[in-house]
């Protein structure tokens, strides 16, 4: 049980979480950061979908590494990549209509998502199914975070809501001459805000930083 939860095997579940960020530190995954991200549901919803894919798809490469012939393992990675994409699709549909809806084709667009083949090739392709299994948490809760931490800002400050629970639209903030910004709920204001949060990591943290 200890080899299991190794100092090894938590810091590949703990680096992209902070240090080597796959959204901050990588910029992977960017286009669906600015998409999905204006309100918070569909964000936290999309953060979960990439976890569960990214997890499961390298467990399977994990187990299947040593049999698939070289010349096609790109063509396998996408096979496992696009079954799971497929599952999840399906199963958003049935219990989270509303939200399949919102993020409408950038589910199908997980297929084609840089940190998930960029894990199984950099990764399983060369570890074991339960180091697989951290890394593919590790990656999708990092790449979750940073999308959650964009929403809050720009469902709170475009649409003065989070979550559909109403928090800035009341008369008495009205009156304070408070408006809801709509440039927060725009592609570009997801981009600033990714960057601020890329300064705000390289600045408190040494590693990152250029010499």
């Amino acid at each position: 049980m200890s080899s299991l939860f190794s100092a090894k095997n938590k810091e590949v579940f703990m680096t992209p979480l902070g240090l080597n960020n796959p959204v901050t530190v990588q910029v992977l995954g960017i286009c669906s950061a600015l998409a999905v991200t204006s309100k918070l549901e569909p964000a936290i919803v999309m953060g979960l979908a990439v976890t569960v894919i990214t997890a499961f798809a390298n467990v399977v490469i994990s187990l299947l590494r040593k049999t698939v012939p070289n010349r096609i393992r790109i063509i396998v990675q996408l096979v496992v990549v696009a079954s799971l994409v497929t599952i999840v699709s399906e199963i958003l549909k049935a219990f989270a209509y509303d939200v399949s809806v919102q993020l409408s084709v950038y589910v199908g667009l997980i297929i084609t998502n840089c940190i998930l083949m960029g894990r199984l090739e950099a990764f399983a392709m060369q570890n074991g199914p339960w180091e697989s299994f951290l890394d593919g948490v590790g990656n999708g809760l990092g790449y979750a975070k940073i999308l959650v931490i964009v929403a809050v800002f720009r469902e709170i400050l475009g649409s003065g809501t989070l979550l559909g629970f109403n928090l800035l639209n009341y008369d008495w903030i009205k009156d304070m001459g408070y408006i809801n910004n709509g440039l927060m709920v725009m592609s570009p204001m997801a981009l600033i805000i990714v960057a601020c949060i890329i300064w705000y990591q390289r600045a408190h943290n040494k590693e990152l930083q250029e010499k």
